[in-house]
């Protein structure tokens, strides 16, 4: 059986998609036959013992502090699973790899995404020299969620071999009455961390110009960095107040619930290594707009969304086509959707195929059909 280390810097939800995707890799891995053990570090104002531990062989989650030097004893460890860069936990992970002399596999999760590359770009280019530069090169193999992340490292110059699986998503059942709505209201949904990265204030530029009839735009997230009194300011000054909704961070059912009281999705972003909150709608059976800076080609190959270049105009555009068409054209868009997430984004799927790289790595032979090594 195969022994891997996941290692992320937090899985607090208010980490966004980061915080979702790595304990559900964990869990389809574990049910794929890898013993996985997911380690991660949060800081905190006062010292803690023990912070967080997702014990995935019994789906319980507890708490624990990352260490490097945690691994040097117990069980038998064949590779580490690195989740993300910069941060210290990952530094970490990287160290660890080099003294257990296991293979080292690195998901950046769109953090070398030309965007995020030049987000904060002083204090990454302080981490690249000092660290981040050699720790890139140690990497065995590369996971990247769409073929634009693995162009994105191929751009700094990185040759390893790169696996390319996308996340995945639970499909929920769906409820009777999800299907065409009973009311005249309708709502489209923005869900995801409230930041600069989201593109919020398009949306609001777009939505001014559109101001469709009998339709709320509801703003659903973490606010990070304040941003959320910037976008509030901006609804205020279109005189947009009736039509914007912010409901803060929802999780759990909540946010099932939320996604299936939706008419329309929305996710104005600038950059996405994968967006799991479109693959939730989706799933949903919600039809999603979305910007080309996000791997969702597929919207418009399986006609279930909108894919649109970056801006407020591109966004009238899609708000104009989806709003305008009837319930039904809409449903059916939804259920198209739904199709396609099941077909290729679940857990089952991914988990066996991320097996699949870890098997290769462990044992050689011929790469995956995943895995690019040129």
């Amino acid at each position: 059986m195969i022994s891997a280390i996941h290692t992320v810097h937090s899985v607090e939800p208010s980490w966004g998609g980061l915080a979702y995707v790595v304990p559900q890799l964990c869990r389809s891995l574990y049910d794929h036959g890898v013993r996985t053990r997911l380690e991660t570090r949060t800081y905190t104002n006062e010292p803690q013992q023990d912070q967080l531990e997702a014990d995935v062989s019994s789906n319980k989650e507890r708490t624990c502090r990352f260490d490097a030097r945690q691994r040097d004893e117990g069980p038998q460890v064949d590779l580490i699973h690195n989740h993300g860069i910069w941060l210290p936990v990952n530094h970490l992970a990287t160290r660890l790899a080099r003294r257990l002399q296991v293979p080292l596999i690195l998901s950046p999760h769109g953090m070398v995404e030309p965007w995020a590359m030049r987000h904060r770009a002083w204090k990454k280019q302080l981490a690249w020299w000092l660290y981040q530069r050699r720790d890139l090169r140690a990497v065995t193999v590369f996971h990247a969620a769409n073929q634009s992340e693995a162009l994105s490292v191929r751009r700094l110059g990185l040759s390893q071999p790169v696996a390319v699986i996308p996340n995945g998503v639970e499909v929920q059942p769906l409820g009777a009455t999800d299907d065409i709505p009973t009311t005249n209201q309708r709502t489209a949904l923005f869900l995801s961390r409230i930041h600069s990265s989201k593109g919020l204030l398009n949306l609001v530029a777009a939505w001014n110009q559109v101001r469709p009839e009998g339709w709320t735009c509801v703003i659903a997230g973490m606010d990070e960095g304040g941003h959320q009194a910037i976008v509030e300011r901006a609804v205020q000054r279109a005189g947009l107040d009736k039509q914007f909704r912010f409901v803060g961070p929802i999780y759990g059912d909540d946010k099932w619930q939320l996604y299936r009281s939706a008419d329309l999705f929305v996710l104005p972003t600038f950059s996405e290594n994968f967006g799991v909150v479109v693959a939730e709608a989706l799933a949903s059976q919600v039809p999603v707009i979305t910007t080309k800076r996000a791997p969702w080609k597929c919207l418009e190959a399986n006609r279930c969304g909108w894919w649109v270049e970056v801006g407020a105009e591109p966004l009238v555009a899609a708000l104009k086509a989806a709003t305008s068409l009837s319930d039904v054209e809409r449903s059916a868009m939804g259920a198209r959707g739904r199709d396609l997430v099941t077909q290729r984004f679940r857990w089952e799927q991914i988990g066996s195929q991320m097996k699949e790289v870890y098997t290769w790595m462990l044992g050689g032979g011929s790469p995956p059909s995943c895995v690019m090594t040129s």
